[in-house]
Protein backbone atom coordinates (compact mmCIF):
# COMPACT_ATOMS: atom_id res chain seq x y z
CA UNK A 1 0.00 0.00 0.00
CA UNK A 2 1.37 3.25 -1.12
CA UNK A 3 2.66 5.63 1.74
CA UNK A 4 1.08 8.99 1.43
CA UNK A 5 -2.48 8.06 0.50
CA UNK A 6 -2.61 5.38 3.15
CA UNK A 7 -1.85 8.30 5.73
CA UNK A 8 -4.28 10.78 4.35
CA UNK A 9 -7.15 8.05 4.52
CA UNK A 10 -6.20 7.53 7.96
CA UNK A 11 -6.67 11.40 8.81
CA UNK A 12 -9.57 11.36 7.24
CA UNK A 13 -10.70 8.23 8.64
CA UNK A 14 -9.75 10.11 12.26
CA UNK A 15 -11.67 12.87 11.65
CA UNK A 16 -15.15 11.21 11.01
CA UNK A 17 -14.50 9.29 14.14
CA UNK A 18 -13.89 12.94 15.96
CA UNK A 19 -17.15 13.84 14.56
CA UNK A 20 -19.33 10.79 15.61
CA UNK A 21 -17.44 11.51 19.38
CA UNK A 22 -18.31 14.96 19.00
CA UNK A 23 -21.57 14.96 18.38
CA UNK A 24 -21.80 12.23 20.99
CA UNK A 25 -20.60 15.07 23.38
CA UNK A 26 -22.77 17.75 22.73
CA UNK A 27 -25.78 15.64 22.51
CA UNK A 28 -24.71 14.59 26.12
CA UNK A 29 -24.28 18.73 26.91
CA UNK A 30 -20.13 18.63 27.00
CA UNK A 31 -19.88 21.35 25.50
CA UNK A 32 -16.08 22.59 26.10
CA UNK A 33 -15.14 18.98 25.18
CA UNK A 34 -16.96 19.11 22.01
CA UNK A 35 -15.49 22.15 20.93
CA UNK A 36 -11.82 20.35 21.57
CA UNK A 37 -12.97 17.09 19.75
CA UNK A 38 -14.36 18.74 16.60
CA UNK A 39 -11.56 21.28 16.32
CA UNK A 40 -9.25 18.16 16.21
CA UNK A 41 -11.56 16.46 13.71
CA UNK A 42 -11.20 19.74 11.57
CA UNK A 43 -7.31 19.84 12.28
CA UNK A 44 -7.23 16.48 11.10
CA UNK A 45 -9.59 16.96 7.75
CA UNK A 46 -7.16 19.99 6.98
CA UNK A 47 -4.29 17.45 7.04
CA UNK A 48 -6.48 15.21 4.47
CA UNK A 49 -6.27 18.18 2.37
CA UNK A 50 -2.50 19.05 2.69
CA UNK A 51 -0.94 15.60 2.33
CA UNK A 52 -3.68 14.89 -0.88
CA UNK A 53 -2.88 18.46 -2.16
CA UNK A 54 0.91 17.85 -2.24
CA UNK A 55 0.09 14.43 -3.51
CA UNK A 56 -1.56 15.84 -6.52
CA UNK A 57 0.60 18.65 -7.30
CA UNK A 58 4.05 16.67 -6.78
CA UNK A 59 3.20 13.44 -7.15
CA UNK A 60 -0.34 13.16 -8.99
CA UNK A 61 -3.19 10.84 -8.64
CA UNK A 62 -3.39 7.51 -9.21
CA UNK A 63 -6.14 5.91 -11.52
CA UNK A 64 -8.69 3.20 -11.22
CA UNK A 65 -6.87 -0.37 -11.98
CA UNK A 66 -9.68 -2.61 -11.87
CA UNK A 67 -11.50 -4.40 -14.37
CA UNK A 68 -12.69 -2.15 -17.20
CA UNK A 69 -15.96 -3.26 -17.20
CA UNK A 70 -16.12 -1.06 -13.43
CA UNK A 71 -14.43 2.14 -14.98
CA UNK A 72 -17.46 3.87 -15.43
CA UNK A 73 -19.16 2.82 -12.30
CA UNK A 74 -16.14 3.66 -10.20
CA UNK A 75 -15.94 7.23 -11.91
CA UNK A 76 -19.69 8.16 -10.78
CA UNK A 77 -18.91 7.06 -7.51
CA UNK A 78 -15.63 9.00 -7.52
CA UNK A 79 -17.05 12.43 -8.69
CA UNK A 80 -20.15 11.71 -6.50
CA UNK A 81 -17.51 11.26 -3.58
CA UNK A 82 -15.60 14.63 -4.65
CA UNK A 83 -18.79 16.51 -5.03
CA UNK A 84 -19.76 15.17 -1.40
CA UNK A 85 -16.46 16.23 0.05
CA UNK A 86 -16.15 19.73 -1.34
CA UNK A 87 -19.92 20.46 -0.07
CA UNK A 88 -18.78 19.05 3.27
CA UNK A 89 -16.05 20.76 3.17
CA UNK A 90 -17.88 24.01 2.98
CA UNK A 91 -20.04 23.22 5.30
CA UNK A 92 -17.84 22.16 7.61
CA UNK A 93 -15.83 25.58 7.52
CA UNK A 94 -19.01 27.59 7.76
CA UNK A 95 -20.16 25.49 10.59
CA UNK A 96 -16.71 26.30 12.29
CA UNK A 97 -16.76 29.98 11.19
CA UNK A 98 -20.62 29.98 12.95
CA UNK A 99 -19.38 28.35 16.60
CA UNK A 100 -16.58 30.13 16.82
CA UNK A 101 -18.47 33.42 16.81
CA UNK A 102 -20.76 32.36 18.68
CA UNK A 103 -23.88 31.97 16.47
CA UNK A 104 -24.90 28.98 18.78
CA UNK A 105 -28.79 29.22 17.03
CA UNK A 106 -27.22 28.65 13.51
CA UNK A 107 -24.75 26.32 14.48
CA UNK A 108 -26.94 23.72 16.15
CA UNK A 109 -29.27 23.88 12.85
CA UNK A 110 -26.63 23.67 10.47
CA UNK A 111 -24.06 21.17 12.78
CA UNK A 112 -26.03 18.34 11.68
CA UNK A 113 -26.55 18.11 8.04
CA UNK A 114 -22.67 18.91 8.15
CA UNK A 115 -21.61 16.05 10.31
CA UNK A 116 -23.97 13.82 8.08
CA UNK A 117 -22.35 14.99 4.90
CA UNK A 118 -18.55 14.79 6.45
CA UNK A 119 -19.52 11.19 7.71
CA UNK A 120 -20.27 10.37 4.18
CA UNK A 121 -17.64 11.90 2.51
CA UNK A 122 -15.04 10.03 4.72
CA UNK A 123 -16.99 6.84 4.76
CA UNK A 124 -16.88 7.27 0.17
CA UNK A 125 -13.25 8.29 1.09
CA UNK A 126 -11.99 5.35 2.24
CA UNK A 127 -14.30 3.50 -0.31
CA UNK A 128 -12.12 5.16 -2.79
CA UNK A 129 -9.23 4.08 -1.31
CA UNK A 130 -9.95 0.45 -1.10
CA UNK A 131 -11.16 0.39 -4.39
CA UNK A 132 -7.76 2.06 -5.60
CA UNK A 133 -5.55 0.14 -3.50
CA UNK A 134 -7.12 -2.93 -1.62
CA UNK A 135 -9.63 -4.45 -3.87
CA UNK A 136 -8.16 -3.64 -7.14
CA UNK A 137 -4.19 -3.34 -7.92
CA UNK A 138 -3.56 0.55 -8.27
CA UNK A 139 -3.57 1.78 -12.06
CA UNK A 140 -1.15 4.53 -13.05
CA UNK A 141 -0.36 7.46 -10.98
CA UNK A 142 -0.62 10.49 -13.65
CA UNK A 143 -2.65 13.53 -13.48
CA UNK A 144 -5.88 14.05 -11.41
CA UNK A 145 -7.82 15.07 -14.39
CA UNK A 146 -6.66 11.95 -16.04
CA UNK A 147 -7.14 9.70 -13.09
CA UNK A 148 -10.63 10.73 -12.63
CA UNK A 149 -12.00 10.18 -16.42
CA UNK A 150 -9.88 6.96 -16.41
CA UNK A 151 -7.85 8.24 -19.74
Amino acid sequence: MPLLPTISTFFIALSAILVVIGWILISKGNAKTHKKVMVSAAISALLFFIIYVSRTIFVGNTSFGGPDEYKIYYTVFLIFHITLATIGAVFGVVTLMLAFKRKITKHRKIGPVTSIIWLFSAITGVMVYLLLYVIFEGGETTSMIKAILGT
